[in-house]
């Protein structure tokens, strides 16, 4: 994490030596003698280099159209350089998990009013480089330990750890069957035909994702319904179609979610329609023997909500028990609004 001294907010410039990585000064300015690694900031909020090519740009996420904004630019410049208001945390995790992986860098403008410590650590691995104010030493002196803890991390792994996600279906063991008791069902009514072994990615915990079976077996009771999941409770995540999750409760007509085959193959179906009513529970725990996760799911009572065994049947909910297979997508990384960040987090 680098630390960026604020020249351009000082009215009367720097002229004195600092321990800053960069300093980013008022465009026109002149370069201080004692440092060559500098940028520059318009008035228009363009971020430029000392061959005035834009690197960057400056947002005010202060508000929630600022966020916006600054979303938008994710993927398209180098560095977002951020002014926070009265919410500081919120915009910069949202903003934290909105550009890993992208090549956007995050510079956060700290003041005696926000934490560094926050913007560092924002979902464990925070923005990328802190802007301090010139003539606070107290605060440059925090911001190096914190850069030298950031450091410290980074050499033991913990930012590399969560770098890789197993995304490919797994075989998980049931570990028990039991009363879930009575809430909120939600059926996912696609808008297309679901195929025998295509269901959706379900579960309380989005690191342990069941495959949850659309209801498209005759029975001598009920007719099938090909474009139906039988879903779950309403706090379970769902696999969407972009590699995020959603609360089932969150759902809504329009929505991509992801289907999955029982070979893993994944492809991208619309909601049409949910369907929620007060039915009884099951709660299946289950666990992956490789890595130890646990999760679980609690699906409706009912004969015709099923699951995928790795043999290739569709095994009812009612009928499983212990020591039974079922497929399922697990993982290590957690969720921020439901995307993929390097962070850890813990869901039982």
């Amino acid at each position: 994490m680098e630390l960026w001294l604020d020249a351009a907010s000082s009215p009367n410039g720097v002229d004195t030596p600092y321990p800053a990585d960069r300093v980013l000064l008022a465009a026109g300015d002149a370069i201080p003698a004692w440092t060559d690694d500098v940028l520059f900031a318009c008035e228009d909020g363009r971020i430029l280099d000392t061959s005035t090519k834009s690197v960057g740009v400056h947002v005010d996420i202060g508000d929630a159209e600022g966020q916006e904004a600054a979303k938008s630019l994710v993927g398209m410049v180098h560095w977002l350089v951020l002014t926070t208001g009265d919410w500081q945390m919120i915009p910069l995790e949202n903003l934290v998990a909105a550009t890993q992986g992208t090549g956007t860098h995050l510079a956060a403008r700290i003041d005696q009013n926000n934490t560094a410590r926050g913007a560092a650590f924002a979902l464990q691995t925070g923005v990328d480089a802190l802007l301090l104010p010139p003539d606070e030493p107290e605060l440059w002196a925090e911001a190096q330990d914190i850069a030298a803890e950031r450091l410290a991390l980074l050499s033991k792994g913990v930012e590399d750890a969560f770098e890789e996600e197993e995304t490919a279906l797994v075989e998980v063991s049931v570990i028990g069957v039991e009363d879930g008791g009575n809430g909120d069902r939600v059926c996912i009514d696609l808008t297309s035909i679901l195929e025998i072994g295509e269901g959706l990615l379900i579960g309380s915990s989005s690191s342990a994702l069941a495959l949850v079976h659309g209801e498209t077996l005759e029975s001598e009771f009920v007719p099938p319904r090909p474009f139906r999941v039988n879903a779950g409770a309403v706090h379970s995540y769902v696999q969407m179609a972009d590699g995020s999750t959603k609360y089932l409760c969150e759902l809504e007509a329009g929505d991509e979610v992801a289907v999955c085959d029982s070979s893993g193959g994944i492809r991208s179906a619309t909601v049409g329609r949910l369907k929620i009513e007060t039915r009884p529970f099951l709660i299946v725990r289950f666990r992956h023997s490789d890595s130890g996760i646990i999760g679980q799911t609690f699906l409706q009572q009912a004969e015709t909500v099923r699951l995928v065994s790795p043999n290739g049947e569709m095994p009812s909910v009612t009928s499983i028990s212990d020591d039974s297979r079922l497929l399922a997508m697990v993982g290590i990384s957690a969720r921020h609004i439901g995307q993929n960040v390097l962070s850890h987090a813990e869901e039982r």
